[in-house]
């Protein structure tokens, strides 16, 4: 099941325990690399996302794994420190892979929502988007040499 409805979104708080943008980007971001790599959830892929290293950003990763499937446990999600926030799914039966980023005016977004209400209401709002060309960045989707994963 996709988290594109409210009994799913209710399962993500309830995994999570609470309701934030972060979780929702992270669902976003999982779904849209799931959907353009076609690589399906759980066994099929490796993710890596950086810059989600502290809180309320590592919230992200909890978002990932509900959406893509990867879990620790499985070891097939990996978190890397970096100075922004940016994702990489790849695909391991084609090496396809893809690279996702956020934009620079949810960055500001994000900076502006710094009390609870007003992270409940962004991620309310994000959860709403259909078009996540809007919040992220995309890199085309590609093949990648089996030496560099």
């Amino acid at each position: 099941m996709g988290y594109n409805s409210s009994s799913s979104l209710n399962e993500a708080v309830r995994f999570h325990g609470h309701l934030g943008p972060y979780l929702i980007l992270g669902i976003l971001a999982g779904n849209t690399a799931v959907r353009k790599l076609k690589s399906g959830k759980y066994f099929n892929l490796y993710v890596k996302v950086w810059g989600a290293y502290k809180k309320p950003k590592s919230c992200l990763i909890d978002g990932l794994q509900l959406s893509t499937g990867a879990t620790y446990g499985k070891g097939n999600i990996e978190k890397l420190k970096g100075r922004s926030i940016w994702i990489e799914v790849t695909n391991l039966s084609n090496s396809g892979r893809i690279r996702l980023s956020l934009k620079e005016s949810l960055v500001a977004e994000l900076k502006a929502a710094n009390t609870h209400r007003a992270a409940e209401v962004l991620a309310k709002k994000l959860y709403k988007i259909k078009n996540c060309a809007k919040i992220f960045k995309l890199s085309p989707v590609t093949k990648i040499n089996n030496n560099n994963p």
